[in-house]
């Protein structure tokens, strides 16, 4: 029996999958599909290199893990790149070339978030001979429990800790860093203006009233990695996740960050139960998909 649910979700994965090269088109007041452009110069996007949630999804590779890859005004960003995240970027198509990053975000230090560091800054550096890029993280992630080695530390032009409610930039792109979430590790979730449109990601966390203020977004990047509650584990379940995109009142919500228990649950399918539930469009990302901001 446990082969047979194994492989149900295996196929169900896969028919995630082949919708890999959709877009959604972001304007101002529509939507619309379009195919993503050869070219990823064409276009402010975000791209999900990964959609898996928690140990298992990741050990297994029932959704790949390797972060979220921003592009805007020629300035290129990784969020989290997570185990495989150099492999995704060479099979995206068009392929995302990591030498042409301007910088990595770590939003916290766990192993499904930051294993690619190391390979991703040498990447982004061409093997250290090129000191460029910035690298932003959690204090932990560097001092008690560093995640980028001593043979990458002084390859990026320059690390930045990120701290509560404090703004950056790098290049074209400005971002802020949320509250501590309350997590296992010392953890911040993000948010960008693009093209005048807000757009925030809900990394890990605890479900807590506060954050529903800081993440007052057009469109809302949501983690969500249990379909039902867990209270003994810092994750957000999708009751929870559905009480935040109500409170928040995105323009669009995208669920990603998958655990086993949501994969199982078909998260395309809960999506689209929450859109009736709310009035509010809401989408399960799959891998590879790609939001164009316009």
């Amino acid at each position: 029996m446990a082969k047979r649910e194994k492989r149900r979700v295996a196929h169900s994965v896969e028919r995630d999958e082949r919708r890999a090269h959709s877009v959604e088109r972001i304007g101002t007041d529509k939507l619309s599909a379009k195919r993503y452009p050869l070219n990823a110069k064409e276009s402010d996007f975000i791209k999900f290199l990964g959609t898996a949630g928690a140990r298992f999804v990741m050990i297994k590779q029932l959704r790949a893990s390797g972060g979220i890859w921003v592009s805007y005004r020629g300035t290129n960003v990784l969020i989290d790149p997570g185990p495989g995240s150099i492999v995704r970027c060479a099979k995206s198509l068009p392929r995302l070339d990591p030498s042409k990053l301007d910088g990595i975000i770590l939003t916290h230090r766990h192993l499904d978030h930051s294993n690619d560091i190391n390979i991703m800054i040498e990447a982004m550096t061409e093997g250290g001979f090129k000191k460029r890029g910035v690298v932003f993280l959690p204090s932990d992630a560097i001092a008690e429990h560093p995640v980028i080695s001593n043979h990458a530390i002084n390859f990026p032009q320059k690390i930045e800790l990120l701290e509560e409610y404090k703004r950056y930039n790098i290049g074209e792109l400005e971002f802020s860093a949320s509250m501590k979430h309350l997590h296992s590790a010392e953890t911040y979730g993000l948010k960008f203006n693009m093209n005048k449109t807000s757009v925030s990601l809900l990394s890990d966390t605890r479900y807590f009233d506060a954050l529903t203020e800081f993440y007052k977004t057009d469109i809302l990047i949501i983690c969500v990695t249990f379909y039902e509650p867990h209270p003994d584990i810092d994750h957000l379940c999708l009751s929870e996740a559905r009480e935040i995109i109500r409170k928040i009142n995105p323009k669009k919500a995208i669920l990603t960050h998958f655990g086993m228990s949501m994969l199982k649950s078909k998260p395309h399918i809960q999506a689209q139960e929450l859109t009736k539930q709310l009035g509010i469009e809401v989408v399960a990302a799959h891998d590879g998909m790609v939001v164009d901001i316009t």
